[in-house]
């Protein structure tokens, strides 16, 4: 059988066709590791909670090629999803981890115990993890921050201290670890555009933390 020049030029078009179509999401993403942080936001004196939830993906087809993270509680029958439009991305340690800061439920209490994650890639591969969260049965004092001048201090039971700096349209700046639980607002190298701060108070080891109101820096 012998084929005409456009015949060949359509079935050589039509193989790569072929090699793109099999080639394109057939790997099976993974989710290598992943958390759940509980966090306390004082709202006015009125906590609230939101779970923070990021997961260390892997995909042969490159991170692009992810289109859903679901989180579920199956026993309460509560579902989360977030997608490559709305998650948020996050590096550490050179690794790029997707999640969100956002999960939460109309009453205010999340729920404990196990939970699921499903990551799903373009071509409807899937992969599941499970997660197991118990929050301490004993709830800290929620912390506080005081500003007085120059002077900050704070009160807090959690093991990490943490300052969040914001401008004056409240744009995260950036993170200050402070060397004592009290001292002088110019010693902490703030920048020149910061206007406000906030104490975000944490214990890694229980996955917990308590996020303050925003304080003003009104006397720099």
């Amino acid at each position: 059988m012998v084929f005409s020049r456009p015949a060949i030029r359509h079935l050589y078009l039509f193989f790569l066709f072929l090699i793109a179509l099999f080639s394109c999401s057939q790997g099976t993403p993974e989710i290598i590791h992943g958390s759940l942080e509980l966090v306390y936001y004082e709202n006015g004196g009125n906590p609230m909670e939101r779970f923070t939830f990021f997961i260390l993906p892997r995909d042969d087809d490159g991170l692009e090629d992810l289109e859903e993270l679901w989180l579920f509680h199956d026993w309460e029958g509560l579902s989360w999803c977030f997608t490559s439009k709305n998650w948020t991305m996050e590096t550490a340690d050179g690794e790029n981890w997707i999640g969100t800061r956002a999960i939460a439920v109309e009453d205010g209490t999340l729920p404990r115990g196990q939970f699921r994650a499903v990551l799903i890639d373009k071509g409807g591969n899937r992969t599941e993890r499970l997660f197991s969260f118990d929050a301490p049965p004993e709830q800290r004092p929620f912390p506080y921050l005081a500003i007085t001048g120059d002077q900050y201090r704070i009160y807090s039971q959690y093991p990490e201290q943490n300052l969040l700096v914001y401008d004056n349209e409240g744009n995260y700046l950036l993170t200050i670890t402070p060397p004592a639980a009290e001292g002088n607002l110019s010693a902490l190298g703030l920048p020149s555009q910061a206007e406000s701060i906030a104490l975000w108070a944490r214990d890694p080891s229980r996955l917990v933390s308590a996020f303050t109101d925003i304080v003003p820096l009104h006397d720099l």
